[in-house]
């Protein structure tokens, strides 16, 4: 049997506490020892993008990351980001609205990439072409990605920036 190595990771503002294997990867340990499912295995090669979280703010593939990097850090993964209550908050609302979703597969990693746009957007004006080259590593097989690049547009125009 392998040696287990304590972690304590801080997923969504609560802490949890395991033994895990070391070579246990962020998105198993989301998946399966705390019950997040909202993250998704696509390739488990770091290509597709659905399985993207926040790691301190900013967007790593759980899928290539092991849990035991993350002792001690801060994780945010889509389960987090709606209200509390089930209210969307503006990028899940948008990418609604712009009919931004289809199948749901790679929906979590494009919900966190956009969240990370607007955490590091400083109040600035996004062209589409840089959208489409921040969401160029989340593959979609359904959408064509127009959708998801107008929901990142009305998310990321600065008078939209503060509303969560």
């Amino acid at each position: 049997m392998p040696e287990l190595y304590p972690v304590k990771i801080h997923v969504n503002g609560t802490t949890y506490e395991r033994r895990v294997e070391p070579r246990m990867h962020l998105a198993d340990f989301l998946r399966h020892e705390i019950d997040l499912t909202g993250t998704h295995i696509g390739c488990e090669h770091g290509v597709c993008g659905a399985c993207t979280v926040l790691v301190d703010g900013a967007s790593v593939r759980s899928c290539l990351m092991l849990a035991v990097q993350t002792d001690g850090r801060s994780v945010d993964t889509v389960e987090g980001v709606a209200a509390a209550d089930g209210t969307l908050n503006p990028v899940q609302a948008a990418l609604s609205k712009h009919h931004g979703l289809q199948c749901g597969f790679c929906t979590p990693g494009i919900i966190m990439t956009i969240t990370e746009m607007r955490k590091e957007s400083g109040g600035r004006q996004w062209t589409e072409d840089e959208v489409r080259a921040a969401l160029s590593g989340n593959l979609c097989r359904c959408t064509g990605y127009q959708g998801m690049v107008d929901a990142a547009l009305e998310v990321l125009t600065p008078l939209n920036l503060g509303r969560d």
